[in-house]
């Protein structure tokens, strides 16, 4: 089975190379997008691996923005652009890390074939919480005097925005594993639907409703699980998930998921040790 990771990654060179090493098997090969900001320089040794690409087209990426999504979709297209029939394409950032043997991994997913494994909820149903974020205009990607000013007005005087076509709208997390015909199936849409574009444009976090909403309202929705296959801790509360240490080390042992996130050598390194234990 052939297998392209996506990796979208900001810092800690040292982490993204271990979990470069340690998702390295059989088919795997690696494109990474360093955020623009970052300096890329450190993290070029990783590129010395025959199997590792660099995304060329990088993208500055702010919190929240389409920039992300932005970057995501750069990744896609130099992946599809290297001609490699993948059968699947694993979107990671670069603090998660695989808790399950590798072997394990690759025989999921090539007992699965064509199935779209991500987290997709009904907006208007069953994550009301963010309805707002795509009724109301949010100028995230600009950068001029008066910005706020003219967001806040906007949502005063204009209408709720809607999507086109009379799209049902889902979303929840932004990391998902697709089969390579969805991916496709995503880029066209992008090319060929500059209105949906314009849309999550103005959307605050586009990265967590793209993806599910254009699937969700195609002919793939009949291959998409509501799984995205990663353990997440939200119970610290705020914008972030927990950091793993070994504190969770029980509960990482006993999940049903292929990966989990997130994790930081700087915080503890020993729960990336741990896991290592248990999945050779």
């Amino acid at each position: 089975m052939k297998l392209a990771h996506l990796l979208l990654t900001h810092s800690q060179p040292d982490q993204v190379a271990r979990l470069v090493k340690k998702l390295s098997y059989g088919d795997a090969h690696f494109y990474i997008h360093v955020d623009s900001k970052t300096e890329i320089a450190p993290f070029l040794s990783i590129g010395e691996m025959p199997i590792v690409f660099f995304i060329k087209k990088r993208v500055k990426v702010s919190w929240a923005g389409y920039s992300i999504v932005q970057a995501t979709l750069n990744g896609f297209e130099e992946i599809v652009a290297s001609g490699v029939q993948y059968d699947y394409i694993n979107l990671l950032s670069g603090q998660d890390y695989p808790i399950k043997p590798m072997p394990h991994i690759h025989n999921f997913l090539a007992g699965n074939p064509g199935k779209i494994f991500m987290h997709s909820l009904s907006v208007t149903d069953e994550w009301q919480e963010a309805i707002p974020r795509f009724t109301r205009y949010h100028l995230l990607n600009y950068n001029f005097k008066g910005k706020y000013f003219i967001e806040r007005l906007a949502n005063a005087v204009l209408p709720a925005r809607k999507l086109p076509e009379q799209m049902k709208l889902m979303g929840r997390s932004q990391w998902f594993t697709a089969s390579r015909t969805a991916i496709v199936y995503i880029l066209d849409h992008i090319k060929n639907h500059p209105e949906t574009v314009r849309v999550f444009k103005n959307s605050w976090a586009p990265d967590e409703s793209i993806f599910q909403t254009i699937l969700y309202n195609s002919p793939h929705k009949k291959d998409m699980v509501n799984d995205n296959l990663l353990y997440v801790d939200w119970s610290a509360g705020g914008a972030s998930p927990k950091v793993m240490t070994m504190d969770d080390a029980e509960k990482l042992r006993q999940s049903d998921k292929l990966f989990a996130r997130k994790f930081s050598v700087v915080t503890d390194a020993k729960i990336l040790d741990y896991i290592d234990s248990i999945t050779t």
